[in-house]
């Protein structure tokens, strides 16, 4: 009996631990995912921590896009029991209608979001409202501490379709992986009375701060050029205007501007159109200062010298069927390749590039970079091609000799023209020196050289050319006194359904100084000036303008006036 019974009781006890076991296994293994999520959802749940976006500064520390401390709105429905009145008292503040405020108090859940980046004075009168269930979260905003200054160049934080912080344009889009960093995820769980607590899910969250960007842009070049080209847009009764400024022996911008400009802080009171920065995306015919680059190649290849004779310059010139002229319709006989660049002559040009020739003058645009990508690290960068060579035609050699019927962007003639500056070495154009990680680690992005050009013999004799037409050009009542500038003038007529219009045009300066040893090399565009179609009346002030404050700055000092007091 006694065994009976004893037998019984283990039976059934482990019937029962099997039937735990079973219980146990379902509960914890077949459905423990569900059960998981359902415990979540009761007590919390997982929010994104947003990283601290990386600072742009410019090469003396300056910030020129930062953050500032802003505010998340959140409320805890099941604390709020007049949730009309608290709708109707937030709605002016967070801008929201009251009915959504509404809708979310009413929802069955300990915490949901109100508003988000409110700012410091909209959290203060909130807080004077003295409303229960209303808490704040702690979140930055981004902020241009210079407001419109570099707009251009660096961009803005705009939304994506999910409603995420995202760079557009410029430094922002460019690098918006190196600035934005890596969300990390935290347990959003809940007081016993439903009020949030933050806790993290583990000892690291995952989040990472973004890294800055530290600028070859100088502050103060960046403000005199911005500075000088609105004023000179405003001068002559201009569309608008671009300029850069680039050192010649890294390929590092140390200004650049267009204009009309925009408040990237206020990025959504503008049309997209005015997002677009002209330097690296806005194509056209760069005219007369198209016409060192030619004249560069024709003496590189040994084909002309520079008292080279043209035989053909004492009137206009017949190619095709069509007539070529010089801009001022004056002809000058003996005319040598260092006049053809002081008096800006397209008969002179055609000349040279006739001697050049087709195969030559395109494997100089390859050297060149035309029709190619610069790189330069701004988002938007815009490619014109070169059309092939089957599509060249005796009229088209001519009058590219002269930059007319070929089509850049200001960044790619700025890239090639800074060649002659540097020895004949083209380098890549870069905004970024420098990336600096959250932890302090400054890495460097070393300058690229991307090919040579021309020989650094070639450079020399262009860079007498260059001063000279500086010294005797058109623009030379613009000139600083007492420096060495080599430069040239350009004015682009614009074409239009077949022929060209000659009452607006593209003028523009290109030059680099010191001539003898480059600090910067720099060109200023201005889009259909309405005082004057001339660059030399234009384009040419402003450019002199700014590279007198600069050599200023750069406390170099004039030194033909030296030379004459000695």
């Amino acid at each position: 009996m006694t065994d009976w019974r004893y037998r019984f009781v283990l039976l059934f006890f482990s019937v029962l631990l099997l039937f735990v076991s079973v219980r146990l296994f379902y509960w914890q293994v077949v459905r423990a995912q569900e059960l998981a999520l359902l415990g979540q959802s009761q007590y919390g749940q997982n929010v994104k921590l947003l990283p601290k976006r990386g600072e742009v500064r410019t090469s003396d520390g300056f910030p020129l896009a930062s953050n500032k401390v802003s505010y998340l709105v959140f409320a805890n429905p099941k604390e709020i029991l007049e949730k009309d009145k608290t709708s109707r008292l937030l709605s002016p503040i967070l801008k929201k209608e009251e009915a959504s405020i509404s809708a979310l108090l009413d929802m069955n859940r300990y915490w949901v979001a109100l508003g988000s980046k409110v700012s410091s004075v909209d959290k203060d009168e909130i807080e004077k409202l003295n409303l229960p269930g209303i808490g704040f979260d702690d979140q930055s905003i981004r902020f241009y501490p210079e407001a419109s200054i570099g707009a251009k160049l660096l961009g803005f934080v705009g939304k994506n379709e999910l409603g995420d912080d995202v760079g557009q344009f410029g430094l922002e889009g460019y690098y918006d992986r190196q600035l934005r960093g890596k969300e990390g995820v935290a347990k959003q769980i809940h007081d016993a009375l439903g009020r949030p607590i933050l806790a993290k899910l583990n000892n690291t969250s995952g989040e990472i701060d973004g890294r800055d960007l530290i600028l070859h842009v100088d502050r103060v070049l960046q403000f005199i050029l911005e500075d000088e080209l609105k004023t000179g847009v405003e001068q002559y009764g201009a569309v608008g205007g671009m300029a850069a400024m680039m050192d010649p022996k890294t390929g590092g911008i140390l200004a650049m501007a267009t204009f009309p400009s925009f408040d990237p802080e206020k990025y959504y009171e503008h049309s997209s159109e005015q997002f677009k920065n002209g330097f690296i995306t806005d194509t056209y015919e760069p005219g007369s200062t198209f016409k060192p680059l030619i004249m560069a190649a024709a003496i590189n290849e040994g084909v002309v010298k520079p008292d080279t004779v043209c035989p053909n310059c004492s009137g206009p010139v017949e190619i095709g069927g069509y007539e070529i002229k010089t801009w001022n319709d004056t002809y000058r006989q003996n005319l040598n390749m260092i006049e053809a660049i002081q008096y800006s002559d397209n008969t002179g040009m055609v000349f040279a590039g006739q001697k050049l020739g087709l195969d030559r003058m395109l494997e100089y645009f390859d050297r060149f970079g035309l029709g190619e990508a610069t790189g330069i690290d701004l988002q938007g960068e815009v490619t014109p091609t070169i059309r092939p060579r089957s599509n060249w035609y005796p009229i088209d050699l001519a009058t590219a000799s002269f930059g007319q019927g070929i089509s850049v962007t200001p960044i790619e003639l700025l890239s090639a023209f800074a060649s002659l500056a540097n020895n004949g070495i083209r380098m890549e154009p870069h905004v970024v020196a420098s990336v600096e990680t959250p932890e302090g680690e400054v890495i460097a992005i070393p300058p690229k050289v991307v090919q040579r050009t021309v020989s650094e013999k070639t450079t020399k004799i262009m860079t007498e050319i260059l001063v000279n037409a500086v010294e005797k050009g058109e623009a030379k009542w613009a000139k600083p006194e007492g420096y060495r500038i080599a430069g040239k003038t350009g004015t682009a007529q614009i074409p239009v359904e077949g022929h060209y219009d000659p009452n607006q045009t593209i003028p523009s300066f290109i030059g680099f100084a010191p001539a003898d040893n480059p600090k910067f090399v720099m060109l200023v565009v201005l889009d259909r000036p309405t005082k004057s179609i001339y660059g030399s009346e234009t384009a040419a002030p402003i450019f002199f303008r700014i590279a007198r404050k600069a050599l200023t700055y750069y406390n170099i000092a004039p030194t033909q006036l030296l030379k004459d007091e000695e």
